[in-house]
């Protein structure tokens, strides 16, 4: 049986080999006090709009033990999606399939690999469970959570999907990261069209991510400016980010568009058919908002109809 540092080290270069871009490990246990009190008031003030999901399973969202029985560590792991060739109006996380499966499916290649030097269960999660992910990526030691509450990576930005193994063996755990390093910056703030980010927290009622994809029926009147040119999705709290002048385009082959997401004109997007959108859309993150709200938006966008 391997040894706890031989083990990470492995765990870590496996990783790398199925396509993660970074691993780090940390102890399961409960989130701090001051996170969970964070998240039950942030619901407890309606900021999840109608994303019920967020509601439930609250005790195993603030302590993976109780989410997976007789775990003791959790793998988490970072991969990059900053898009090779920029689709205007289709944020950058969904313009390929969906990150769901490419994640996951290497998860699973990589509970087997460790499975192979001792034996480990462990179940595997990428934004499907009652999962903290960028918590547990900082007590992982990948990064620290923006002023704009997305996970930053040092030296790498912030365009990462992030992963889970929780699995009930003890390993060597990374050190958390503890630096900050927003600074004064408010630019992710002062950009956000919809003052959804504040110094003091952040709204998904208002945010044009949770307003295009999340929320159904009709759109505030008032949006369609606000939108840009983008109707699924909104990344201007990252592409403001200073530390994202360091992301660098994704090679992974399922995260790439479909050539024919490239050859899409404003023209052609609004004279999109059902059955176009099905094609352009198969197994990827845009149909989690259906032909009919993406035209919705479509239509929305600097109040077009």
């Amino acid at each position: 049986m391997m040894e706890k540092k031989g083990l990470v080290q492995y765990i870590k270069a496996e990783a790398t080999r199925l396509g993660f871009d970074l691993c780090g490990i940390a102890k399961a246990g409960a989130v701090s006090e001051e996170s969970a009190g964070y998240c039950k008031e942030w619901v407890k003030q309606g900021k999840n709009g109608t994303m019920q999901y967020l509601e439930r399973n609250f005790d195993k969202r603030c302590n993976p033990t109780l989410l997976v029985e007789g775990c003791k560590s959790i793998i988490v792991v970072a991969m990059n999606y900053f898009p090779t060739n920029e689709i205007e109006g289709i944020s950058h996380y969904a313009q390929g399939t969906d990150y769901h499966k490419a994640v996951k499916d290497r998860l699973f290649m990589l509970l087997e690999s460790i499975n192979g030097k001792i034996p480990c269960h462990g179940r595997a999660f990428c934004d499907s469970a009652p999962v903290l992910e960028r918590y547990w990526a900082v007590q992982a030691g990948l990064g620290w959570i923006g002023r704009n509450h997305q996970l930053i990576i040092p030296n790498k930005g912030s365009y990462f999907f992030l992963g889970e193994l929780l699995v009930d063996i003890e390993l060597e755990y990374d050190t958390p990261f503890t630096a900050n390093h927003c600074g004064n910056c408010n630019k992710c703030i002062e950009k956000c069209p919809t003052s959804a980010l504040r110094r003091e927290g952040f709204d998904a009622r208002k945010c044009l991510s949770y307003l295009t994809i999340e929320h159904r029926g009709e759109l505030p009147e008032d949006i369609g400016e606000k939108m840009g040119n983008c109707f699924y999705g909104c990344d201007r709290c990252q592409t403001e980010c200073p530390h994202n002048r360091f992301a660098t385009p994704n090679c992974t082959p399922e995260l790439l568009p479909k050539p024919e997401l490239l050859q899409m004109t404003k023209k052609r997007w609004h004279s999109l058919t059902k059955e176009e959108y099905d094609i352009l859309f198969k197994k990827s993150a845009v149909e989690r908002c259906g032909y009919e709200q993406l035209m919705r938006n479509i239509y929305k966008v600097k109040g077009e109809k």
